[in-house]
């Protein structure tokens, strides 16, 4: 039995040893359609890589802070807040996990007055998987790489993580540099993304469904506000709006006013204090176009000036 044992132990310590290496090797020599659980992609979709690099670079002591998903990085056009100095730190998917580590890396370097946290309820559906491995291969890897890797505990982040260590350690991207203009998507510096003038055209039947959100997601959030309260730091959540047709295909959005509310903070749904055109003022079910951004932003100036005292 102790045998057994033994060789059981000295299994799990060779393979220890041994994944990293088939990680590694497998990100840089296969291809990318025989290694699935490797999704390393630097420079990909939402301009992260210039968004981090920004941060590192130049960005300190801001007013405004917005964090959250795509609609806070399509939906905050930093340009907009002329009397506000701002930076936009949203990406693709953010889940509370995944904003936690944002912050912990940069928020004592941009030491915000105020934080706008966009909480779309979809991102605390998820498990934050999507997110993670875009912030592992555009940022630099450390130690809240791994803890995040350990709270979403999927073999994708693992081996991704390994992966980007690995690039990390052998400087494989120093040479890297993203385009601004990607596609339709041009990168603005402050964070955001300015898509290509384009409106909603969909006849796409959407079906009624229901918030449920996930427990890590709300455990998380909750240790985000108890950090921005420690450090003094005012918090506004915002839901950015969706489409009509979307947002009224959700059964219970009073629920999640009610638990928003229930933070004690400042909180806005603009899908109920704005009115927007589906087919005018949106280029897809989630994104407003770029003449509705400047739209929404008006409204919101408007809050952050009577509210919070930014004027310069």
């Amino acid at each position: 039995m102790r045998l057994f044992l033994r060789n059981i132990l000295l299994f799990f310590g060779l393979l220890l040893l041994i994944y990293p290496i088939l990680v590694a090797f497998t990100g840089y020599f296969i291809p990318q359609l025989f290694k699935p659980n490797i999704s390393y992609k630097i420079g990909a979709y939402g301009h992260l890589h210039s968004r981090i690099k920004e941060v590192k670079n130049s960005v300190k002591n801001v007013d405004v802070l917005f964090v959250g998903s795509s609609h806070a990085y399509r939906g905050f056009d930093t340009r907009n807040f002329k009397n506000i100095k701002s930076f936009n730190l949203g990406s693709s998917a953010q889940t509370p996990v995944n904003t936690q580590v944002l912050l912990k890396r940069y928020l004592d370097r941009i030491n915000p007055k105020v934080v706008i946290y966009e909480v779309y309820p979809g991102t605390f559906v998820g498990d934050g998987v999507e997110s993670s491995l875009d912030i592992i291969s555009n940022d630099k890897n450390d130690i809240y790489s791994f803890d995040m890797a350990l709270e979403l505990n999927n073999i994708k982040t693992y081996s991704t993580l390994i992966y980007g260590a690995f690039c990390d350690c052998f400087g494989l991207n120093t040479s890297f540099k993203e385009s601004k203009i990607i596609n339709e998507d041009t990168y603005i510096s402050g964070g955001y993304v300015e898509r290509k003038l384009k409106f909603y055209k969909s006849d796409r039947i959407i079906s009624m469904n229901k918030w449920s959100f996930n427990k890590k997601q709300l455990s998380t959030f909750k240790e985000i506000i108890d950090m921005m309260k420690e450090r003094g730091i005012k918090l506004i959540l915002v839901f950015a709006p969706v489409t009509d047709k979307l947002y009224n295909s959700y059964i219970n959005n009073s629920y999640v006013d009610s638990l928003m509310e229930s933070y004690q903070l400042d909180y806005y749904n603009f899908n109920e204090l704005i009115t927007l055109n589906d087919s005018i003022d949106f280029y897809d079910d989630h994104q407003l176009n770029q003449n509705s951004v400047n739209k929404f932003n008006v409204k919101l100036t408007e809050m952050l000036f009577k509210n919070n005292n930014l004027t310069k």
